[in-house]
């Protein structure tokens, strides 16, 4: 796990530790100290730890203007032990929200697992976004099932094409027209 690295190519374009906005501002990275884990497994020290012991952030991309976020994840998802569906609607994405960003695409080929506790925190965000939506993109198949298991996929504009997107190859603006297009699809 230590050798994968959050996209970096739209840093021309984004640095969240630059975005006076971002609960990552003004952060200091490492190249070279790796700090921290998931259950004993060093992570490349440029994820940000959000305050969870199994689940990290990088938030690639935020256009406060069309009001969208692009946000990688990597770890275990686990709202049972570690309430992370909490941990991320409190302290990434409410900032957001409260500047005008209501359209998330979640990148998830990273998540490796799934562990379900309540669905108040994904029922919560879904309200908060109103005419916006919550896109999860290249999440496995057993974590979207896990999803659809228990129900809570309806909060989430999820499967389909957003399954396989090669979004590394777009450029931000061009990503998010693209998942819009496909969220504007399946809504209608």
């Amino acid at each position: 796990m230590h050798s994968i690295e959050p996209f970096y190519q739209w840093r021309g374009y984004y640095v969240a530790s630059e975005d006076p906005n971002s609960p990552f501002f003004d952060r200091e990275y490492s190249e070279f100290e790796y700090t921290d884990t998931i259950y004993n497994y060093y992570i490349h020290p440029q994820w940000d730890n959000m305050g969870s012991k199994t689940l990290f952030v990088k938030i690639l991309f935020v256009d406060y203007e069309l009001g969208y976020a692009t946000i990688e994840l990597i770890g275990e998802w686990n709202d049972a032990i570690e309430n992370d569906i909490m941990v991320l609607k409190r302290d990434i994405v409410e900032p957001m929200l409260e500047l005008g960003v209501n359209k998330f695409i979640l990148i998830g080929e990273n998540v490796l697992n799934f562990h379900y506790s309540d669905d108040c925190y994904y029922e919560e965000w879904f309200d908060d976004v109103e005419d916006g939506w919550i896109a999860l993109v290249n999440f496995h198949d057993h974590v979207l099932a896990e999803f659809e298991r228990i129900n809570i996929d309806h909060y989430f504009v999820m499967g389909g094409e957003l399954e396989d997107i090669e979004w590394r190859t777009y450029l931000p603006d061009q990503f998010f027209k693209r998942v819009d297009d496909l969220v504007q699809k399946r809504l209608s």
